[in-house]
């Protein structure tokens, strides 16, 4: 029987350099995409695939991501007062019940595997997934909800892949078909960032993953590899030759490498546009500025 996937690992110590100077006071998880922090983005998609544990792996200077799902009753309380009905409704989602998050830290900065390794006395003999929150995706259905109900179907290890162009495969892990089965593949192996021209296909590892149990015990066998970090594709890639039960899922929605302040701009305007209440206005704004910066050229 295939056990559900209730847990979910959110790594979130990185020190956001790329977003330097505002990553200075504030992680980068917190940066505000319209008028959710990005890691909100995370936690509601986890909340719609079913997870009920959510576990953040963090460092120094991460305090706020703590006190952002904590209650904030003198704030509830100001908005009650002043029947700001519609604003309470929104803090609903940014306070989690006691005992739903837990906060363990990773002391030096080892890469990914390290990362979901740090949770491992957190998760017992069952399937869990890995959420980065860097990764925004825009998608009727949510997309950890997707892998959710393909996963119950096929069970193993399942990660999120995009078809990317053939001259951006050296910034991703990239796939190794072995069969083709329209949104899931099965896999015969995973290549980190190879060079220009020897991508094995254009199917781009991203985000999101759901990972066995044996995920962990690989972990704690595996050296530090590119890098000089643990990385989480080779843990993966044992499973490939050991159990051959690892699957790419090609989502459907759009995402955004909010990682990159190009990726985070192209979010702002792309989910400013999707706001019924800001569309219009938004709009309008967009065209007049290219209208002008045209006329100015």
């Amino acid at each position: 029987m295939k056990r559900r996937v209730t847990k979910a690992i959110f790594p979130v110590a990185g020190l956001g350099t790329r977003f330097l100077p505002a990553t200075k006071s504030i992680p980068k998880e917190i940066m505000t995409l319209v008028d959710r922090p990005l890691i909100q983005y995370a936690i509601d998609e986890a909340r719609a695939a079913g997870i009920k544990e959510f576990i953040f792996v963090t460092s120094r200077g991460k305090s706020a991501l703590e006190d952002y799902f904590d209650a904030a009753p003198e704030l509830e309380s100001s908005l009650r007062k002043k029947g700001k009905k519609d604003l309470l409704e929104a803090l609903k989602a940014t306070t989690m019940e006691s005992g739903a998050i837990a906060y363990i830290r990773q002391q030096k900065p080892l890469g990914l595997g390290h990362a979901v390794w740090c949770a491992r006395r957190l998760l017992a003999n069952e399937p869990f997934a890995v959420i980065l929150p860097d990764d925004v995706i825009a998608a009727e259905t949510p997309c950890l909800q997707q892998m959710v109900e393909a996963h119950a179907e096929i069970g193993g290890n399942m990660v999120a892949a995009m078809e990317v162009p053939a001259d951006k495969t050296h910034a991703y892990g990239v796939l190794d078909i072995k069969e083709d089965m329209g949104s899931v593949v099965s896999v015969k192996g995973m290549v980190e960032k190879p060079a220009s021209g020897t991508a094995p296909s254009n199917l781009a590892v991203i985000g999101r993953y759901i990972l066995t149990p044996e995920i962990m015990n690989n972990l704690n066998r595996i050296k530090t590899g590119v890098g000089g970090e643990v990385q989480l594709t080779d843990a993966i890639a044992q499973e490939i030759a050991t159990s051959d039960n690892v699957y790419g899922f090609r989502f459907r929605g759009q995402r955004f490498d909010c990682g990159s302040k190009s990726g985070f701009l192209q979010a702002t305007v792309a989910f400013g546009l999707a706001r019924e209440d800001l569309r219009d206005e938004f709009k309008d704004f967009l065209v007049d500025l290219v209208a002008s910066r045209n006329a100015a050229q």
